[in-house]
């Protein structure tokens, strides 16, 4: 291991965070010399890593689900700290550096220039627009009209009140509280919704519906405000109630970074930079809900509450997959480890070989292999849900090898992938689905026991990008991606889902999609 010149400051800056010298040193290492590109074997396809499910078998596995919920399984894990300033990106930069042209000359330039289109399109779109009833709110408040603000072509005007702290300050909100669908009662927030439709999978018997939130830190009064004021309605009009927790992202999932000479990077003051290590640092949040069987949906894929219904059904069928899968494997775990006897040993492996397609051990004498049968089994599950390719970004499920050759169904980004190989840049091509991030998980055993989910990490998929920090150039290292490497281990199952689920909002001008708007198409 490389000797990095840490001083005794160093340390001790480590130790507050709760850090270990020796995960400094390892995460340094790392950035000097990143891991080796992912090496995909193949795509996942149907019949080959990506499971179909007829109408007949999702009635019996919601009838699973049915149960599972009733006995309070299900919880719902959401990200929800992300940042709204790539939904803004367009109009930022329209705003800072278009700011002199009128309306017209924005329409002229809109021909070529991609920020002038984008703030044509989002003013042409506004009545539509779920921002619309605020922005005309706080403008009547200044003694202005929208409507004559838009007649007059003072766009200026419109996004300043959208976007400045003294307004709006849409961009500087996390975007789970931005507006997201207009309802006949108001505009929704993402955060909003997704309380909503998970009463539709995750609520129990007694109708409580368990949800956990990460979020800002700097945001989370926000989030406790609009819980509190909006709990009483949201629990009448869907007959429930909410058990609604947050957590905010722990100092020691950041990540050092190294400078462009090679040594840590630091701040002016010369402490160590740390930086914030991507959604793969959620892990311990993961765990720390304690759920069983988990839900976990990014916040900015959720559909208007006119469209749910095929999306409960649908997660209703891979929760109720989930629940017996669970109860197979660890029924045949709990059959290895009192009588290993042959007929076991073969329900065990056509278990493995035919519901999880897993590589079986080699054949040895009974007790050596109910022990790696066993090992196989007793393992973190997931289902995720795999949707046909859309020319959407987005890692996809790929059959990967591993050190020893041993090949397993992976969901793999783009970027962890060398694209200047041919034969690697022709298997991402042939890619038929790609990943939305609509999971559900089994975190305990058996017995109930919670895993220990930092065991089934690889600790090597880890991603290296160059960043700015102060206007310089460093490398910062982002931890194994949550549904990534971060489950790398985990037993995973990839069923195809509808399209139509995949809903994300990555610009404000997603919000005018047919799918947002309830609209058809123009």
């Amino acid at each position: 291991m490389t000797e990095w010149a840490l001083n005794e400051k160093d340390l001790a800056q480590l130790r507050g965070r709760g850090i270990s010298e020796q995960e400094a040193r390892r995460q340094l290492d790392l950035l000097r010399d990143p891991p080796p590109p992912v090496r995909l074997d193949r795509a996942c396809t149907p019949g080959d890593g990506i499971l179909i499910l007829d109408a007949k078998e999702g009635e019996r596995l919601t009838r699973i689900h049915e149960e599972a919920a009733a006995r309070g399984r299900y919880s719902k894990f959401i990200p929800a700290s992300g940042a709204a300033t790539r939904m803004f990106r367009s109009l930022l930069l329209a705003a800072s550096d278009l700011h002199d042209l009128s309306l017209e000359d924005l329409r002229k330039r809109g021909m070529e220039d991609t920020v002038a289109g984008d703030i044509v399109r989002f003013l042409d779109g506004l009545d539509h627009h779920p921002c619309r009833m605020s922005l005309a709110s706080l403008l009547e408040g200044r003694g202005a009209s929208l409507d004559s603000l838009k007649k007059q072509g003072a766009w200026q005007e419109i996004l300043s009140a959208l976007l400045d702290s003294s307004g709006l300050g849409a961009a500087s909100q996390p975007k789970a509280l931005i507006p997201f669908h207009a309802h006949e009662g108001g505009a929704r927030t993402p955060f909003e919704e997704h309380l909503r439709e998970s009463t539709g999978y995750v609520r129990d018997a007694s109708g409580t519906c368990r949800i956990h939130m990460t979020v800002g830190l700097e945001h989370l009064p926000a989030f406790e405000e609009l819980l509190s004021t909006e709990r009483k309605r949201l629990e009448q009009e869907t007959d429930s109630r909410l058990e609604v927790t947050f957590s905010v992202q722990k100092p020691e999932s950041d990540t050092l970074a190294l400078g462009e000479e090679g040594f840590p990077a630091r701040r002016g003051d010369g402490s160590l930079l740390f930086r914030p290590g991507g959604h793969g640092a959620l892990l311990d949040n993961l765990a720390d809900t304690g759920g069983d069987l988990v839900y976990l949906r990014n916040i900015d894929n959720v559909a208007p509450e006119t469209a749910w219904g095929p999306g409960i059904r649908i997660r209703r069928v891979l929760g109720g997959l989930l629940a017996e899968l669970r109860h197979l494997s660890s029924t045949l775990v709990q059959r290895l480890s009192s009588a290993p006897g042959p007929a076991v040993l073969e329900d065990a492996r056509a278990f493995c070989r035919d519901r999880l397609a897993l590589e079986l051990p080699a054949r040895d004498d009974a007790a050596k292999e109910a022990t790696r049968l066993r090992d196989l089994l007793d393992r973190p599950l997931r289902i995720c849900g795999m949707v046909r390719n859309a020319g959407e970004p987005g890692g996809g499920p790929f059959w990967v090898s591993d050190e020893s050759g041993h090949a397993s169904r992976q969901i793999i980004e783009a970027a962890q992938i060398d694209r200047a190989d041919p034969g690697q840049e022709r298997i991402l091509r042939e890619a038929t689905h790609f990943n939305p991030v609509d999971l559900v998980c089994s975190l305990r055993d058996g017995g109930g026991r919670p895993y220990d989910l930092r065991r089934y990490v690889d600790p090597r998929a880890v991603f290296v990008a160059t960043k700015s920090e102060a206007g310089r150039p460093i490398l910062a290292l982002e931890r194994p991606g949550l549904w990534n490497g971060s489950m790398s281990r985990w037993n995973t199952l990839f069923v195809e889902i509808p399209v139509t689920l995949f809903t994300p909002v990555k610009t404000i001008l997603d919000l005018m999609r047919p799918e947002h708007t309830g609209k058809p198409p123009a």
